[in-house]
């Protein structure tokens, strides 16, 4: 089962540290990576950079640069993991050393490969 995982960093608790101590997280953090593709659990994984927002009033389609959301936390990055049920993803993501610089949030994701299928054959009937 495939899960993702929302990091967030603190970004006032980040910007306190060294950066001798900001690369020795980073590669703590890289480290406990390998061990998840060592073990089958890495199914992916991307640090983020600012964000455009994409939105629909009703009428028209809007953009806007970046989430303005009132937080001193930065989504981050996220992973994803194969993991046999919540908990075990729960406990993988909890062993990060990720965990250290800002919270995580765990989803399950959901195989759209049955509604995929079955919107491609309206499709079809349709054209």
């Amino acid at each position: 089962m495939k899960f993702v995982c929302f990091g967030y960093l603190d970004v006032e608790r980040w910007s306190k540290r060294s950066p001798s101590e900001q690369n020795a997280m980073m590669d703590r953090c890289f480290a406990y990576d390998d061990v998840l593709k060592k073990n089958g659990h890495w199914a992916g994984g991307e640090a983020l950079q600012g964000a455009t927002t994409i939105g629909h009033d009703g009428e028209k389609t809007y953009i806007t640069d970046g989430p303005y959301a009132e937080t001193k936390e930065l989504l981050g990055g996220l992973l994803l993991l194969e993991a046999r049920d919540l908990k075990q993803a729960i406990e993988l993501i909890s062993n990060h050393p990720g965990v250290q610089m800002g919270r995580w949030e765990v989803r399950p994701t959901h195989d759209l490969a049955a509604m995929v299928e079955a919107s491609e054959r309206r499709r079809a009937v349709a054209s």
